[in-house]
């Protein structure tokens, strides 16, 4: 018979990959020939931290290869995982099924194109030079910055191990104390990571924006979660769940609690009214980690909505939910407003905020659907399988878009629209990329950001299904009659139709317009190799075999979940 630690350790592989890349992260760029003299005695032993750095370990590149290898490994294991439907409980706090495993999945997955893409933004070098009197003012900030980025490799790259670490555990988590702490230990290093390029101006102003914002956000979840202690006396997820179902009235403290904590909830996904430091963190950030937000950050505050939401607040069949009209609304008026302040965005990682604040406000809508009590256990299935697949699919189009940008980033040319102008002309295979990823975003077939949107609408309108009367004299008879989850199916449909304008509007600068600068992009091969395997995964994800696997696999998770 197993002990607990054995089946913990065999559950957690990707997690304890993590914490031995850190680990390996923090001693190998430390090794040295230090000494520790043997107190009375004249004797001293290596202790090998410290001293003078060895040459072999004195390596630049050592902290990008031990995280492109880490997330490698932590990627495949947790692909094997999912393969191998490898289910338990640890302890009683956490639980690996089909759901956390898949998730995962997703964020190992952008935790490695991040890696990849950082490992071109800010590039180490072996022997750098230092700075010299006769220098001229271009060459010796050339050469600092070198040396800058030298210098951070370390702190970058364990900040992003940190990242991924707690997004794996708060995907498994079953305490909500533990789902926060996780939470938060992404949340944290994430902070740090916009603002990480001290030099820009514009990184500090973002860093320092999200964090006050994200702290807030956090303190008002953390007052929550204590208002619901104050409730139940335990802050199980099955204990909670217990309580709540045999509430006969809402009791203030669980309905307030709940909904505090859906404040901080709702600034991770970058839901309105709670995304206003979502533009700016975009904007201000390297792309590599603009793109880290906008997809792992993301499914994570997805994942800490659908826990409290679908399963401590699970509404009963033909019973609407307390929070459903309040949900509906928001994303209402998320993709409303995402999609029209990204019309008027001239800055592309700005556009693609505002295009990650108006997807939030899809999935929102998917979740209010299962909220109204109008489906059965089928129907709320087969929509939290569309909001899977499309939170899985999001890491292949949407980063792919801010892979792109990151090129162009190298060359300056992030800050305007002009970057992308004659980009076919440059490098055509890039181009034609960026297109495919700007298409998949608008819902356009055979691609898979069509398939994912259909779902959902179609799960939200067979939820909606014969609510209103067939018979009814006029129109506006049946558009009363008809019931609210019903428009929110077509207020996704009119949304992705606006969002048409800035997506194809990228498209018109890169094939129509002259390019600002002349010469291909640069050679980056890995990062090209990512993006164009992105671009391939959006196309074969769209149609085929693929996507069925796919969307049978997001099914299985969405039945462990529920």
């Amino acid at each position: 018979m197993n002990s607990l630690s054995d089946i913990s350790l065999e559950l957690l592989i990707p997690e304890s990959i993590m914490i031995i890349g850190i680990l390996t992260m923090i001693l190998i760029p430390n090794l040295g020939d230090a000494k520790i003299r043997i107190p009375l005695t004249n004797t001293s032993v290596p202790v090998f931290i410290g001293g003078t750095r060895f040459t072999q370990v004195n390596n630049p590149f050592i902290p990008s290869i031990v995280a492109i290898i880490t997330f490698t490994l932590s990627f495949f294991m947790s692909l094997i995982m999912l393969q191998g439907a490898k289910n338990g409980e640890i302890g009683q706090i956490m639980e690996v099924n089909q759901f956390t495993t898949l998730f995962s999945l997703i964020f190992t997955s952008a935790l490695l194109m991040t890696s990849i893409a950082t490992f071109y933004r800010m590039p180490p070098k072996q022997n750098p030079e230092i700075p010299q009197d006769k220098d001229t003012e271009s060459s010796a900030s050339a050469k600092i910055r070198i040396l800058m980025n030298n210098r951070r490799q370390v702190d970058f790259y364990i900040l992003l191990l940190m990242v991924g670490l707690g997004m794996c555990l708060m995907s498994k988590s079953t305490h909500l104390f533990l789902l926060f702490v996780c939470l938060e230990l992404a949340s944290l290093s994430s902070y740090v990571l916009v603002g990480f390029y001290k030099e820009s101006d514009i990184g500090g102003e973002a860093g320092t924006k999200y964090f006050i914002v994200g702290s807030v956000a956090s303190a008002i979840g953390i007052y929550g979660m204590s208002l619901l202690y104050l409730w139940n006396g335990n802050l199980q997820i099955d204990s909670l769940t217990s309580s709540w179902s045999t509430m006969e009235n809402l009791d203030p403290f669980a309905g307030i609690g709940v909904g505090l904590m859906l404040v901080a909830f709702g600034f991770k996904v970058g839901a309105a009214p709670f995304h206003l430091a979502t533009p700016d963190a975009y904007s201000g950030a390297s792309s590599p980690i603009a793109g880290l937000l906008a997809t792992a950050s993301k499914a994570m505050g997805f994942v800490a909505i659908m826990k409290i939401l679908l399963i401590i607040t699970s509404p009963e069949e033909g019973v609407e939910a307390y929070w459903f009209i309040a949900i509906a609304l928001i994303s209402v008026i998320t993709m409303t407003w995402g999609n029209f302040a990204a019309l008027t965005s001239v800055n592309p990682k700005r556009m693609l905020a505002y295009s990650s604040v108006a997807h939030a406000g899809y999935m929102l809508a998917a979740i209010a659907a299962i909220g109204s009590g109008l489906g059965d256990y089928n129907s709320n299935v087969l929509i939290i399988t569309a909001l899977i697949f499309h939170l899985t699919i999001l890491v292949l189009f949407k980063f792919g878009a801010f892979l792109v940008l990151t090129l162009l980033e190298n060359e300056g040319l992030t800050h305007n629209m002009d970057g992308l102008k004659g980009l076919t002309r440059r490098d055509p295979v890039i181009a034609i990329s960026m297109f495919i990823f700007m298409l998949s975003l608008a819902g356009i077939p055979p691609l898979s950001g069509f398939l994912s949107k259909l779902l959902m609408i179609n799960g939200i309108v067979n939820v909606s299904a014969g609510t209103g009367s067939v018979s009814s004299a006029t129109v506006l008879t049946w558009m009363t009659s008809v019931n609210v989850v019903f428009w929110l199916a077509l207020s996704i449909v009119i949304n992705s139709a606006i969002s048409l304008f800035y997506y194809l509007r990228v498209g018109l600068l890169m094939f129509f317009e002259e390019p600002v600068v002349e010469g291909p992009l640069a050679k980056s091969i890995y990062l090209r190799i990512t993006i164009i395997a992105c671009a391939i995964f959006t196309l074969l994800l769209g149609i085929g075999p693929l996507s069925e696997s796919l969307l049978e696999i997001a099914n299985e998770a969405a039945q462990s979940l529920l």
